[in-house]
């Protein structure tokens, strides 16, 4: 009987030990680690005026560009088309500024298509 209770007592403490109140402090300010402030958002990949979906440069266009090539703004194309554009798509893809301007022309459409303000291909 005396290894019954020896065992009881035994098993009993043990057990006590894992219901304790007891508890551990929470850490101290200097035991956080501290989280790394977020980057930057990246700058636009673009510069200059741009299109507004109304076909308006959002600025003064600098008129650097000669011929309608890739390459070359926005704005650049509907100063030298001479008109306004018919349509303008203005949109966020994967790639950053998207946007599609649609010239209708006697007897054709012509479509240029945009990646952050470069003149990125034409469909005729």
């Amino acid at each position: 009987m005396t290894r019954r209770l020896t065992a009881l007592l035994l098993t009993t403490s043990l057990l006590a030990g894992c219901t304790s109140a007891e508890r551990t402090p929470p850490p101290t300010p200097s035991e956080i680690a501290p989280v790394p402030p977020r980057p930057p958002a990246p700058p636009p990949r673009f510069t200059g005026p741009v299109l507004a979906p109304d076909g308006t440069c959002t600025g003064p266009v600098p008129g650097s560009a000669a011929a309608i090539e890739p390459g070359i703004s926005e704005c650049d194309l509907v100063r030298l088309k001479g008109k306004p554009p018919t349509d303008v798509l203005v949109g966020e893809g994967r790639s950053g500024r998207e946007v599609q301007v649609l010239y209708t022309e006697p007897g054709a459409k012509e479509l240029y298509f945009f990646v952050d303000n470069r003149l990125d291909r034409i469909v005729k």
